[in-house]
């Protein structure tokens, strides 16, 4: 027989940002307690609101499942005397495993025989065992942060109320503190904070429903979604779509009700990321759009209850919409009553890492290397690089920055247009924080372009400098983030640039900086660190590993490339020319890889068959080396696989480790050229 299972734990509102993960976890931990105790189940479910995590287990079986437990024990020359009696070892083997002596079991293990005792474990009843896992399970729950209350020593997020355990029809006693279990659940706070009795597990969803609670957090976010939606729609717009900010929503309340709420067009001077931002970070309101895209003076927020005097509810967050609102607009008109340039000098008095000076140095340090990379890679011109680093972090010394601090280069751009700067500096004041996440959008312009891969060498050659690098699961300055947002930037927007050359001009820039270690140190630990971020992206996009090693086995510095050698050869594994060419490599390879030299005295060789394939290689050598400038790798490979046929008359005419050493020279030398020829496209070694 089964029965279903429910668990609910009910706390005081937890923060919605725990949720989603606790949820998680109750269910993994759920379905391990249960599997380690052999407590079979159909499936298993957990559900929350910010007042209870519930655990709701189907078809839990009503008996454990019987063990057969193996136990070794010491081996049968030292468990048996010669004539098979049992040894002292036997006798307390077998007393210690609550066993007769004469049940032990004799059994090989890797040619070696031991002694066994073998044990069949009954199953117990399930109602038995439930206490102690669902202890296991809630005490087993970890949060971000966690507390405890009165005097009691159980750590869990916020304090716990009541517990519900229902197996069936059966409440399971379980005891946290001073908190007993029952089958008593409570509703809504302040809708139905009475307790009602839960007579069984078919009535506990309906009967909450009643007391204005949606247990289901799916179901709560889908009714969140469709309601926000259709009251935006009343207002004659669309609410944005903000799957972070619908995911809060949800795990802060268990009644949903949106509404509408408005406020004063003149607030629409103001940038619209300003307002949207205070909407969602202050007060967790969905902006409403226009057909057009652009935003309207309306906002839809969610109550945790039901319509009831929704006029008032709609007032009071007007109310204090406003009061935000009015800061925002404060804000704008003293920012933008000085040019943005005039906000620069304070940027001396704002530390930006105590070993590596102020923001102004480090703005004096982005000046530099702009144009450096800015002439690198020919984007943009020096005048507007120089000028869009000068101001790029101006506003993070404004007023609506200092409030808003996610808004930091969006104002920049702002108040760049409004101080009449060049369009592109603006736009590139925006452009060098990105991609500041995954899937963000990558600069557009030039000049933002050469300026987001600025900010990010800079921030991570000036942190590698100083020992400042990710260890484990630990990167508190994103350097992992800006790596991976340089190489997209690299890779998707056919930049070509020597990485390592760039690392060293800004490390260069790092004066008045102790550094714990030399430039070209830097550059290559650095690049290493850059390259493994590219190879994740490179598995992401679907290339092989073993193609993707061959590659990054190279060391190469230009991150293009490195994606253009990695597409190249990943497509010439796949036709029909790739056997030959490894024979060519492999055989090549295998006999001159402890082979130093590549030099060919061709007056030395013998056979017309090594003759012919040293005129050949002549020609391919040429060929290969100006594909290969050229970037052509599939070509460079073509023309190296039509050594073959050559390849194999001189091995079936000659052997190379003869003992004259001045021919066998000769004949390695040949093999060494070949190899090295195509390891300048890869490792080949690294082809599985």
């Amino acid at each position: 027989m089964k029965r279903d299972l429910l668990l609910e734990i009910g706390v005081e509102e937890m923060p919605s940002a725990f949720m989603s993960v606790a949820l998680a976890d109750l269910k993994n931990l759920a379905e391990q307690k249960f599997t380690a105790r052999r407590v079979g189940f159909t499936q298993v479910k957990s559900l929350g609101t910010p007042r209870r995590l519930v655990l709701y287990v189907e078809g839990l079986e009503e008996k454990q499942q019987d063990a057969v437990i193996e136990n070794r024990g010491p081996k049968k020359a030292s468990a048996y005397d010669q004539q098979g009696n049992p040894s002292k070892a036997a006798l307390g083997f077998a007393r210690g495993q609550g066993i007769d002596v004469a049940d032990l079991e004799i059994r090989s293990v890797d040619g070696t025989e031991y002694i066994f005792a073998v044990k069949k474990e009954l199953g117990g009843a399930t109602v038995e065992v439930l206490p102690e896992i669902l202890l296991d399970i809630i005490n087993s729950l970890s949060f971000p942060k966690s507390m405890r209350w009165a005097y009691y020593q159980t750590r869990f997020a916020r304090p716990i109320r009541w517990l519900l355990a229902l197996y069936g029809d059966q409440t399971v006693t379980v005891q946290i503190e001073n908190v007993k279990s029952s089958n008593l659940s409570y509703g809504h706070r302040f809708l139905a904070p009475e307790g009602f009795a839960i007579n069984n597990i078919d009535e506990y969803f309906a009967q909450l429903r009643q007391k204005y609670v949606i247990v289901d957090h799916e179901e709560r976010k889908k009714m969140i979604r469709e309601q926000v939606q259709a009251v935006a729609r009343q207002a004659g717009g669309q609410a944005m779509e903000n799957d972070e900010l619908l995911e809060e929503v949800t795990f802060l309340l268990e009644y949903p009700t949106a509404f509408t709420g408005s406020f004063s067009s003149s607030y629409l001077d103001v940038p619209p990321e300003v307002l949207t931002t205070s909407m969602i970070e202050h007060q967790r309101y969905f902006p409403v759009f226009d057909d057009q895209g652009r935003l309207m003076n309306a906002f839809i927020g969610v109550r945790n209850g039901t319509d009831t005097s929704l006029d008032i509810v709609r007032a009071g967050n007007e109310r204090v919409l406003k009061a935000r609102l009015e800061d925002a607009l404060f804000f704008w008109k003293e920012d933008t009553s000085k040019a943005l340039i005039d906000f620069v000098p304070g940027l001396e008095k704002v530390m930006f890492h105590e070993r590596l000076g102020s923001i102004m140095d480090k703005v004096e340090r982005l000046k530099k290397l702009a144009i450096f990379i800015g002439g690198e890679t020919g984007l943009s011109s020096p005048e507007k690089l120089e000028r869009a680093a000068l101001l790029c972090k101006a506003d993070l010394i404004s007023n609506m920055v200092y409030e808003f601090p996610e808004l930091q280069g969006i104002m920049g751009r702002y108040y760049a247009l409004q101080s009449r700067e060049d369009e592109e500096v603006a736009e590139a004041i925006l452009e060098h924080y990105m991609p500041r996440f995954a899937g963000d959008h990558l600069p557009a312009s030039p000049t933002g372009k050469v300026l987001a891969l600025t900010e990010k060498i800079d921030n991570l050659t000036a942190c590698f400098a100083i020992g400042i690098k990710p260890t484990g699961s630990q990167d508190p300055y994103a350097l992992r983030r800006q790596a991976l947002g340089m190489v997209n930037i690299l890779t998707d927007m056919n930049i070509k640039i020597d990485l390592s050359c760039v690392i060293i001009a800004a490390y260069n820039g790092l004066v008045n900086v102790k550094t714990e270690g030399d430039a070209q140190q830097i550059a290559d630990e650095l690049m290493d660190f850059i390259r493994q971020r590219q190879r994740g992206i490179l598995l992401d996009k679907g290339f092989a590993f073993d193609v993707i090693d061959a590659v990054l086995a190279l060391s190469l510095s230009d991150i293009f490339d490195i994606q253009e050698r990695v597409q190249a050869v990943q497509e010439f594994k796949g036709s029909a020319r790739f056997e030959d060419f490894m024979v060519v490599f492999n055989r090549s390879h295998n006999l001159s890889k402890k082979w130093d030299s590549t030099a060919i005295m061709a007056e030395n060789l013998e056979d017309e068959s090594e003759k012919a394939l040293y005129q050949q290689l002549l020609q391919v050598q040429q060929a290969v080396e100006k594909s290969i400038v050229a970037k052509d790798y599939q070509q460079a490979l073509i023309i190296l696989t039509d050594l073959r046929a050559a390849l194999d008359r001189f091995f079936n005419a000659v052997m190379v480790m003869v003992e004259d050493e001045k021919l066998k020279a000769a004949r390695l030398g040949i093999l060494k050229t070949i190899a090295g020829l195509c390891g300048q496209v890869a490792d080949f070694t690294k082809i599985i």
